[in-house]
């Protein structure tokens, strides 16, 4: 019988300079694009982060800043959706 391997979860750190912000939070493909499930905190610079544990594989993703979806400006790619804009595109290896 042969010995199933673990793929193991990577930690991942998502950042996001708002400093005006009052709630973030990130959503993709990784939480259902759930608004609510991963929500992001403030340090005193305005820098919010959130971090995920995450198996490897590719994700769609966007912040929601006080209900407003963005992309990560940070991301350098990004795939269209069906929406007609874009979701920012992380890659886990």
């Amino acid at each position: 019988m042969a010995k199933t391997e673990r793929v193991k979860s990577i930690p991942v750190e998502f950042k996001l300079l708002a400093p005006k912000a009052k709630k973030v939070s990130i959503a993709g493909t990784f939480n259902n694009w759930n608004t609510s499930a991963s929500v992001a905190q403030k340090d005193t610079k305005g820098n919010w982060q959130v971090k995920l544990s995450l198996k490897p594989g590719r994700y769609e993703y966007k912040f929601v800043v006080d209900g407003n979806w963005m992309n990560d400006p940070k991301s350098s790619s990004s795939v269209y959706n069906s929406f007609g804009s874009q979701n920012s595109l992380i890659e886990i290896k």
